[in-house]
Parts: C-alpha cells; structure tokens; sequence
C-alpha cells in the first residue's frame, strides 16, 4: 500500500507551504536544495518541516491539501500546534 503525505513547510518569511506527496524525505529535500527556482519556496529558504499526516488514498490526501490552503495562518498555526479543538472556531466567521 502505498502512502501519501500532506505536509506543512515554515518559510523563512514566517508564511506556509502546503503541498502533497508519496515521498516526503525527497520532496523536502527538493525544497530546501531549492531543487526548483520558480517555485514558491525557492526565495524563502530556509525550510522548516512543521507538519505532515499519512494517507493510503491519494484523493482524500490531494481534498486535505485544498483544504489546508484555504485556511488562514492561525488555523493553520492550531493544526501545527496540535490544537485540534481549535479548528471549528477558527472556520467561523466573526460579524
């Protein structure tokens, strides 16, 4: 079975990267080698992996990593950070 990660990188400019892999050691390495010039990460070096989760299904990996983008840097911060009971609140909107 193969497995998918979804994974988190700090940039040096304190914002994240979020992309989807089946190699997570190599892709890391592809971004702090800044393997590729044009892409976001290559101007923000250094590189912190700040989190990852396993998936045996590559769709329901590709669904968290749009999911993940979309959310602000706080929500992301509380994924980070473990807070997990955190993350229906930070969805909602403040009127």
């Amino acid at each position: 079975m193969k497995i998918y990660y979804v994974y988190i990188l700090e940039c040096s400019d304190t914002s994240f990267y979020t992309g989807v892999t089946s190699n997570l050691l190599a892709r890391v390495k592809d971004h702090t080698s800044g393997k590729h010039r044009d892409s976001y990460t290559y101007s923000r070096r250094p590189l912190l992996l700040v989190y990852y989760c396993e998936f045996s299904d590559v769709s329901l990996a590709i669904d968290m990593e749009k999911q993940i983008k979309k959310w602000s840097k706080v929500k992301k911060e509380a994924l980070i950070n473990g807070d997990y009971e955190s993350l229906p609140n930070l969805a909602k909107k403040k009127f």
